[in-house]
C-alpha cells in the first residue's frame, strides 16, 4: 500500500473512533418508503445496517426523516468510508449535498475535524493513485461542495508534481472539455457550486505547462477566460469566493 493510501486508511479509522460515541437512537420517518424492519435496523448497531439500506438512506431526501441531521451524523463514518472506497453506489455529488444539508461543519470539533481529515487524505491519495475507486473529477466535486471551497484543493493539485497527478490532470481536462463544459461547470447534485471561473483560470494559468492538450488554446476558451476576469468583451464578475477556508461551509 502506498503512503497516501495508508494515510487515507488511517484517517478513515480515526473517523470511526471519533464517531464511536454517537449512540443509537430510535429512528423515525417515512413508513411508506421504510418499513418497521428498516427503521429498527437504523436504530440499532451501526455495523449491522445492511449495505443496501445504508446506500438508500445516504441518498434519501432529508424530509423523509424526523431527525435527518442526527441520523446522517450517526451514519457518516460508514457513508463516507463507502463513498471514498467506491462501494456506496450513490452519486458522489448527492453525498456532498446531503452532508451540506446535515451541516457537518457545525458538528462537534472532533467529529468535523475527523471528517475534514478524511477529505484531505482522500484528495492526496487520489492524486497519487490511478486509476482509483472514484474518479478525480467526482472526488474533487464531493470535497469542494462539502467544504464550500475549491481553491485549496486546486492548490494541493498544483503542488503535487508527479506523473500520476499529471495523468489525473489529463483525464480531468479530457472530461471537462467535452462540449466546453468547463465554461459552465457546476458541482453538487443541485449545482450548488459554480466552479467554472476558478477551474478555467487555474487550467489556463497555473497548470497549463503540465497539460498537453491543444484544446486549452482554443480561442473560445481564452475569450471566456478573459471575459470572466473582467478584461475582455462581455466581462462579468465570475462570483464566488475562491479563497474560502476549507471547512468553512
Amino acid at each position: 500500500m502506498t503512503r497516501p493510501r495508508q494515510q487515507l486508511a488511517t484517517a478513515l479509522d480515526a473517523l470511526d473512533r471519533a464517531f464511536a460515541s454517537e449512540e443509537p437512537f430510535p429512528v423515525t420517518g417515512c413508513t411508506y418508503c421504510y418499513g418497521d424492519q428498516d427503521l429498527a435496523a437504523l436504530s440499532g448497531p451501526l455495523d449491522l445496517i445492511a449495505d443496501d439500506l445504508l446506500s438508500a438512506v445516504a441518498a434519501e431526501v432529508p424530509s423523509h426523516w424526523d431527525d435527518f441531521q442526527r441520523l446522517y451524523r450517526r451514519l457518516a463514518p460508514r457513508i463516507i468510508r463507502s463513498a471514498v472506497t467506491g462501494r456506496l453506489h450513490v452519486d458522489e455529488n448527492l453525498i456532498a449535498s446531503r452532508l451540506v444539508a446535515a451541516e457537518w461543519t457545525t458538528w462537534e470539533a472532533p467529529l468535523a475535524g475527523a471528517v475534514h481529515d478524511v477529505w484531505a487524505a482522500w484528495w492526496h491519495a487520489t492524486l497519487h493513485t490511478r486509476p482509483g475507486p472514484v474518479s478525480v473529477r467526482e472526488t474533487l466535486s464531493l470535497i469542494t461542495v462539502a467544504t464550500g471551497a475549491l481553491r485549496p484543493w486546486l492548490d494541493i493539485w498544483a503542488g503535487t508534481r508527479t506523473g500520476t497527478a499529471d495523468a489525473q490532470l489529463a483525464d480531468f481536462i479530457d472530461d471537462v472539455l467535452v462540449e466546453y463544459e468547463i465554461t459552465d461547470l457546476r458541482m453538487g447534485f443541485y449545482d450548488e457550486y459554480d466552479a467554472s471561473a476558478e477551474l478555467l483560470s487555474w487550467l489556463l494559468t497555473e497548470v497549463r505547462d503540465r497539460a498537453d492538450d491543444a484544446r486549452l488554446d482554443e480561442p473560445y476558451l481564452l475569450e471566456h477566460h478573459e471575459a470572466g476576469r473582467g478584461t475582455g468583451p462581455g466581462s462579468s464578475d465570475p462570483g464566488g469566493d475562491a479563497t474560502r477556508e476549507i471547512g468553512g461551509g
